[in-house]
């Protein structure tokens, strides 16, 4: 039990690190970066809640498919000028305080609304059945949407090298 809170306390502190680095750093790509380790973070999380499943799906689809994307597209923008025209201001300041107090409100609220429903339910169906009802639900009826999404993701990342790679964009071949 020790051992446990320990791990998780730890993990919290690792997670809450990383997420203020990711807001905090001027470089986007480090951000990026940043924002991989707090997935990773989260992932490790759900593994010691118990949660094999979603900790396998943060990994592979967040912090893998998700990050390389966003990636992708920071690659599209000329970064020292992104960076000039965000980072200065105390209009710009304030909106990032006042944006960050906002969805700190949301979250709250919503961490409070799913405590309230978490003890009203006495029964809760079993993480395997779950987990077996989202992959027949998912290989069965949809199936078809889940090759689309998969061949549409494949085509926005090879659209998005291609148009990084043309003149004016940051890896522009000359």
């Amino acid at each position: 039990m020790l051992w446990d809170a320990i791990g998780f306390y730890g993990m919290a502190l690792f997670l809450i690190f990383f997420a203020l680095k990711t807001i905090t750093v001027p470089n986007p790509i480090h951000a990026a970066l940043y924002l991989v380790l707090t997935m990773i973070g989260l992932a490790g999380m759900f593994f010691n809640l118990g949660a094999h499943f979603i900790a396998g799906v943060q990994m592979i689809v967040y912090a893998g498919a998700v990050m390389v994307l966003f990636v992708m597209v920071l690659m599209l923008f000329d970064l020292k000028a992104e960076i000039r025209s965000f980072s200065r201001g105390l209009l710009s300041g304030a909106l990032k305080i006042m944006s960050s107090a906002l969805l700190v409100g949301f979250a709250l609220g919503s961490a409070g609304s799913s405590v309230a429903i978490l003890d009203s339910s006495d029964t809760a169906p079993t993480q395997i059945d779950v987990t077996r009802q989202l992959g027949v639900l998912l290989y069965t009826k949809y199936l078809f949407a889940f090759e689309v999404l998969g061949i549409l993701l494949l085509v926005v990342a090879v659209g998005v090298v291609a148009v990084s790679r043309m003149k004016g964009g940051t890896h522009a071949q000359h």
